[in-house]
């Protein structure tokens, strides 16, 4: 059993910079891949990033490269999501996730269904 606590949320201008965390409890947390999604109001889920259990491999997806850096501490059980030059289309619910993936297939990551555990999410507004 895993709980995730993201924090780090808030208000930003167009251009500003965010750090999300998401902290989690449990011993084994360094066998856990974890992703981050976002909802914007009216929109489905969609997958922002993801990275292995061992932080040797990271997926983005295209609206997020070159902005959004994803990163793991193992000791220190969080998760970070480091978000420059955000947009306002950024603007959403964020929620990390977590989940014991054994797969060399990206596809695997992108997908919420891979995932088993959820934080209750932060909220980032970003304003043009």
């Amino acid at each position: 059993q895993v709980q995730l606590v993201e924090s780090g949320g808030g208000a930003v201008q167009a251009g500003a910079s965010l750090r999300l965390s998401c902290a989690a409890s449990g011993r084994t947390f360094s066998t856990y891949a974890v992703g981050w999604f976002r909802q914007a109001p009216g929109k489905e889920r969609e997958f922002v990033t993801a990275i292995t259990s061992s932080g040797g491999s990271t997926y983005r997806a295209d609206s997020v490269k070159g902005r959004f850096t994803i990163s793991r501490d193992n000791a220190k059980n969080t998760v970070y999501l480091q978000m420059n030059s955000l947009k306002p289309e950024d603007t959403a619910v964020y929620y990390c996730a977590a989940s014991r993936i054994i797969s060399s297939r990206s596809d695997t990551y992108y997908s919420h269904t891979s995932y088993n555990y959820w934080g209750q999410g932060t909220q980032v507004t970003v304003s043009s």
